[in-house]
């Protein structure tokens, strides 16, 4: 099992640097489609398949909470501009801002999000934390996915309740800053999805972190 993960974490290693592109105006760094396929198929593709929970049950709270959808020739230009913005935002942190398509992740290390073992945002990140929860709560119409991970330090059991209750803690910080509940939909990972080995201290480091999915609502997905 430990095998398969790490193998998997090494092709997405590889193909994340094989098939970067460089943005000729702004200098960023983004994944290509050509990527995201080939991560997709080695870890099972969590960041590029469906939404937590289903889209049918989070349309349901989305239409509950009185939120509208972007028409199709607006999504690209809305999650540019949310982009950006984060970007600025995040500037000067670890905070890694990676854009999949329309989709956007923030890769969040937990060593700057929780203490060893915490579960307990530390407070000198809450101020960047308060950045992007402000940022998220101007641009509405997306939904916020959050995924929390471990290292493999620990029981199976444990780092999945581990990574459960970081994911949770960063949606109720998110919540309590003005993103509504509706939005966000929550899961751990525990140590299954490494990005680096766990060998080494470097590695584990990588590995515990949380990572923020932000998918643009389209109005195809409200239509009854």
């Amino acid at each position: 099992m430990k095998s398969r993960i790490l193998a998997a974490a090494a092709l997405t290693a590889l193909v994340t640097t094989a098939a970067c592109t460089t943005d000729p105006v702004t200098g960023e760094r983004r994944i290509s489609k050509t990527a995201i396929g080939g991560i997709g198929g080695a870890l099972g593709g969590y960041l590029v398949g469906d939404l937590v929970g289903g889209r049918r049950d989070r349309t349901e709270k989305i239409l509950g909470a009185g939120i509208g959808g972007l028409a199709g020739a607006g999504i690209g230009a809305y999650m540019d501009k949310q982009e950006r913005d984060l970007r600025a935002r995040t500037a000067g942190t670890d905070v890694q801002v990676i854009r999949e398509g329309d989709n956007l992740v923030l890769n969040i290390p937990s060593g700057i999000t929780f203490a060893y073992d915490s579960a307990d945002v530390q407070p000198q990140f809450r101020r960047t934390l308060d950045q992007v929860a402000d940022t998220l709560a101007s641009y509405n119409q997306t939904y916020v996915d959050i995924y929390g991970h471990t290292d493999s330090t620990g029981s199976d059991a444990y780092n999945q309740q581990l990574s459960l209750r970081r994911a949770d803690a960063v949606a109720r910080y998110l919540e309590g800053r003005g993103v509504v509940a509706p939005r966000i939909g929550t899961r751990g990972f525990g140590e299954t999805q490494p990005i680096a080995p766990n060998d080494t201290d470097a590695g584990r480091a990588a590995n515990r972190r949380v990572e923020i999915k932000i998918v643009p609502i389209p109005e195809s997905d409200l239509r009854r």
